[in-house]
């Protein structure tokens, strides 16, 4: 999916800068408050609390506000409540979607949600329509450097499931969710490592070889991403690198 990584890794870019970075830090702290609200304030013993703080901290968030995230999330703090909701859904060309979401308001987020896809060209679907397609997965990216032998070798033998080249940014490594942290663990006493992450990875992929459909679809991932509610989207589309460049 190497056009799908290459619009990933642009919206990290954009995250780092400005405004876009503090709404990076807002999603971030909903996740680790849920993440400690869900399985206790130890990121030791809580997958979920240890990935979201290593994002944290790819991102560059000061330490004062992951603590007190973790203790609203604890009930050490008063804190907003939120709520998990997964959303699924199509874009331009078929491609499936998947839009996690944290919310205090359901009704507010289904329906922020709902106009969002069809004003980028998409529909909302069905419970179970699209989410058969995805599986729950962590992610070690590594950087650029090794060759692919090389991560290959260490991450499967660290219990890891796969492997993809990224080309020049690097390389994903796949693992079962409760395995993360072990196969990052193992895996940074030889390569440099980025983000730490539990995300869905899709099952099939469907190619956007029209430029205006591709535009439209990085179009709507960006309107999705803007909402406040929503932590993350996933899709199955792929891009090009060509194509994706000119786009970008």
């Amino acid at each position: 999916m190497s056009g799908h990584n290459r619009w990933t890794k642009i919206k990290r870019k954009k995250e780092a800068q400005g405004a876009a970075k503090g709404k990076l830090f807002t999603k971030l702290i909903k996740e680790i408050t849920v993440a400690a609200r869900i399985g206790g304030g130890d990121p030791g013993g809580n997958a979920r609390l240890r990935a979201a703080i290593d994002l944290a901290k790819e991102a560059n968030m000061p330490h004062d506000n992951v603590v007190r995230a973790v203790k609203k999330g604890t009930g050490e703090l008063e804190g907003a409540s939120y709520e998990e909701a997964i959303y699924e859904g199509y874009g331009p060309g078929g491609v499936a979607m998947m839009v996690e979401c944290l919310t205090d308001n359901k009704n507010r987020t289904a329906g922020d949600v709902r106009s969002t896809l069809s004003k980028g060209g998409g529909n909302l679907a069905a419970e179970g329509a699209v989410s058969w397609n995805f599986d729950r997965r962590g992610v070690v990216d590594v950087k650029p450097g090794p060759t692919e032998d090389a991560v290959m070798e260490a991450a499967i033998g660290a219990g890891a499931e796969d492997v993809v080249n990224l080309g020049a940014d690097g390389f994903e490594v796949r693992t079962h969710p409760n395995d993360l942290h072990a196969v990052a663990a193992s895996l940074e006493k030889g390569f440099q490592l980025g983000a730490r992450r539990i995300t869905f990875v899709p099952k099939d992929t469907i190619r956007l070889l029209d430029p205006d459909k591709a535009r439209s679809m990085l179009k709507l991932m960006d309107l999705l991403e803007e909402l406040d509610d929503v932590q993350q989207v996933h899709a199955n589309f792929e891009i090009d690198d060509k194509l994706m460049e000119q786009l970008a």
